[in-house]
């Protein structure tokens, strides 16, 4: 987090950085002022650093609201997060190419570090109109990646700078910045008593399993916090809560009993019915087919007597 000094301060640091790396490698002097393009093109090798626009980072512009409690006070210290957008171009005699050689430069500097050093921004902040920026202290680092810009983008961008002749130029975006709010939110207020709960075993936000010491009973076993009764009356009920469940479980199965015994006594009725009905069925067909065989020869018998009746009576009347 910094103050509202941030935005300035990164430009400032990064023409220190370039300012540093990007000379040596040239035999005369290189300027680099963070300031836009000049009107008129010097003539000596020099590097602008022109800040051309400033936007909130769409990642983090709604993670950091200001928070306030019911009351209205402030909770939480607001932050704004942004990114900054550069365009850095270069200028020098053109017969030996002293602009390329410095986009060069600039390119292999940006990608070699990338990040903001915090002895760079030390540095750059003892400048007096940077007096008071915490930038250095801040948890966030600068990182500077390239932006790819076709031919309108570019031509559109060179066009705001009124009667400003384009140049060699790249541009890189700085991220992520944090300005801080200005009122300082309101310190919690301490503990004023401790607020202990006993719950029982098995209670809703009682998170300690059986067997386990709980933060009210002591190394030896005995009650703390003053709350003697309702810590006995916990390990008690959790003592007897495993002699409860055997007891619930016997009396199921002693309720069970009768419904099993009668179950198994008709299953058993049912299998020696079973096991009698086909036996008595061949007994009895053969007892039918002879009471059959005997009606049968009984009325051969009877029709043969009628028989013998008949003819004798013929007999008796022809005589």
């Amino acid at each position: 987090m910094s103050n509202a000094l941030a935005i300035a301060h990164v430009t400032q640091a990064l023409a220190l950085l370039l300012a540093s790396n990007v000379g040596p490698e040239f035999d005369e002097a290189v300027k680099v002022e963070p300031r836009k393009p000049p009107a008129e093109p010097p003539d000596h090798p020099t590097i602008n650093v022109f800040l051309y626009q400033v936007t909130p980072n769409t990642s983090m512009r709604n993670s950091d609201l200001p928070t306030r409690a019911a009351d209205g006070t402030l909770v939480k210290r607001p932050a704004a997060a942004l990114d900054l957008h550069y365009l850095i171009s270069a200028y020098g005699d053109e017969t030996t190419l002293v602009g390329q050689r410095l986009i060069g430069s600039v390119v292999r500097t940006l990608h070699e570090i990338p990040v903001l050093p915090k002895d760079v921004i030390e540095q750059s902040g003892e400048l007096p109109h940077l007096t008071g920026s915490d930038l250095a202290e801040a948890a966030q680092r600068v990182r500077f990646t390239p932006t790819v810009m076709d031919i309108d983008e570019t031509s559109k961008l060179w066009g705001m700078l009124h009667q400003t002749p384009y140049s060699l130029s790249v541009v890189y975006q700085a991220t992520l910045i944090f300005i801080d709010g200005r009122e300082k939110p309101v310190p919690a207020k301490p503990v004023e008593r401790p607020d202990v709960r006993v719950l029982p075993f098995g209670a809703p936000g009682a998170p300690v399993p059986p067997g386990t010491a709980t933060g009210s009973e002591a190394a030896d076993g005995t009650s703390v916090n003053g709350r003697g009764k309702a810590v006995d009356a916990v390990r008690t009920e959790r003592d007897e809560a495993p002699t409860k469940a055997v007891t619930r479980t016997q009396a199921k199965s002693a309720a069970k009993a009768p419904e099993k015994a009668a179950a198994k006594t008709a299953a058993t009725t049912t299998a020696k019915s079973a096991a009698k009905t086909p036996a008595k069925a061949p007994a009895k067909a053969p007892a039918r087919g002879r009471k059959a065989a005997q009606a049968s020869r009984s009325t051969r018998a009877g029709g043969a007597a009628r028989g013998a009746e008949a003819d004798g009576t013929a007999e008796s009347t022809e005589n």
